[in-house]
């Protein structure tokens, strides 16, 4: 036994693992599930070369099975040996079979072949499996929550200062939109990975000594594990394909630090038009006792922030010299840890905002405090209504006379409302304009058509998740 037998998961030195993990997606992106799928690989390459009659089916059958068998630690233990990870794999699953099956343990491979065709598997089983469904849990429970606020009525904000009215319901379907967008780019990229079974620099060499058809073998292998084939390759897969994965999952990523950002926002004090669910027994402040902070979508965008500049290395990873350098065999081990923080993140995130239980929202909407910030701007709010209908109604220079009248109601503390109203020059416009007056006499009113726009992004995105496969 050694040292690092004795270890627990608070002895590792990534939080990723003791602090952010996500047990779901073991199977697929831990280390002992990586030797597993590259197992599968080898296994298939086997059950390959018996179809092809290269070898018995008992000896394909044979192979599978000590495929099967194999665990990372001891792959581990004979790469310490031999200094090289699938060569490791070989051995490991050689000592498993019988003479008549050792010749065709990995015959014809390169370590790419197994590597890049492992990865694209378990990263399209993690986001098939597990992350996928995740995100579109979280996408139906914003769906849901921006319904129940169709017509909540919310102050909109451009630049940090109250604009126009808007609804929160409204505020909400923006997300709604920008995560389904990201959902697709993502299924997207999830079915354009692709697998390779081309040897060391991609012109089927090996294969070309013992098959006819070397591409056909290729496709028929990667087909048994759910792959199609490179178009080309060298010894390695094309990068854009896992590239444009991960950039999917950064830009989601984005669109989630942002939403956590601006309900963030909207905890502030001085705001305070919603909240996190606060438990009885948990702590704000170490000092503070009174203190309730927006912890988890404060911890969301700093994950962003830890993850988001791994993209600069991906896009690094696209580069590799001739058919193969080994620039990228470090830094893409790290690919595991961005998908399991990203959904640790989408799990944290559809926790904070919905009960799944219950079967109701744990984000608290204060309604009669976005009521009474909206009120506290609603009399200079009138000035673009009144702009946009005294144009309309023939005024030579609306958009001025507004502004002017706005400057000295702020000047003199003033009323905007009540100075329009009292101007008889405007009285022959205000004839024109009728009905629509309202808007500026309770600019509340004037959302547009916020809660129809709600609704149409609502059913939408229901009907697109609904056919998502």
């Amino acid at each position: 036994m050694t040292k690092s037998d004795n270890l627990t998961h608070f002895d590792l030195f990534s939080p990723t693992d003791f602090r952010y993990s996500v047990r779901d997606l073991l199977p697929y992106l831990s280390e002992e599930g990586y030797v597993k799928y590259k197992s599968r690989v080898e296994a298939a390459l086997a059950m390959q070369l018996s179809r092809a009659g290269i070898c018995d089916k008992s000896v394909a059958k044979e192979i599978s099975r000590a495929c099967q068998q194999i665990s990372a630690k001891e792959v581990y233990a004979e790469e310490l040996r031999i200094k090289h990870d699938i060569r490791a794999l070989a051995n490991v699953i050689r000592r498993r079979v019988s003479d008549k099956a050792k010749p065709y343990v990995h015959l014809t491979a390169t370590s790419y072949d197994i590597v890049d065709t492992a990865n694209a598997m378990r990263f399209k089983d993690a986001m098939k499996s597990v992350v996928l469904p995740d995100l579109i849990r979280l996408e139906r429970a914003l769906i849901r929550i921006s319904r129940l606020h169709t017509k909540t009525v919310q102050v909109g904000r451009t630049h940090g200062q109250h604009a126009e009215p808007v609804t929160f319901g409204f505020f909400l379907s923006y997300y709604v939109s920008r995560l389904g967008k990201r959902i697709l780019k993502i299924n997207d990229a999830v079915n354009g990975l692709a697998g390779k079974f081309a040897g060391a620099v991609g012109v089927y060499g090996p294969l070309s000594l013992v098959v006819s058809d070397p591409q056909r073998f290729e496709s028929e292998l990667l087909g048994t594990l759910g792959l199609g084939a490179c178009e080309v390759s060298t010894q390695i897969v094309q990068p854009e394909a896992v590239t444009d994965l991960m950039h999917s999952i950064v830009s989601a990523f984005g669109v989630l630090a942002n939403l956590s950002r601006d309900l963030r926002h909207l905890q502030r004090t001085e705001i305070d038009e919603v909240s996190e669910e606060f438990t009885l027994k948990q702590v704000g402040s170490s000092t503070m006792p009174q203190k309730r902070n927006p912890i988890s979508f404060e911890n969301l965008e700093s994950l962003w922030k830890k993850f988001m500049p791994q993209m600069v290395t991906i896009y690094m990873d696209q580069i590799s010299e001739h058919q193969r350098d080994l620039t990228n065999s470090s830094s893409q081990r790290y690919l595991p840890e961005l998908i399991v923080a990203f959904d640790y993140c989408v799990r944290r995130l559809s926790k904070t905002i919905w009960d799944e239980d219950r079967r109701r929202p744990r984000l608290v909407v204060n309604s009669v405090q976005m009521k009474r910030n909206l009120e506290s701007s609603m009399d200079q709010m009138a000035a673009e209504p009144l702009y946009v209908l005294l144009a309309f109604a023939g005024h030579p220079d609306a958009h001025e006379y507004v502004r002017q009248v706005v400057q000295r109601s702020i000047k003199s503390g003033s009323s905007f409302r009540k100075i329009v109203a009292s101007d008889p020059q405007l009285k022959k416009y205000y004839d024109k304009i009728g009905n629509e007056l309202r808007f500026v006499e309770n600019p509340v009113l004037y959302v547009g058509i916020a809660s129809k726009k709600t609704e149409t992004v609502a059913k939408n995105w229901e009907r697109i998740l609904s056919n998502l496969r």
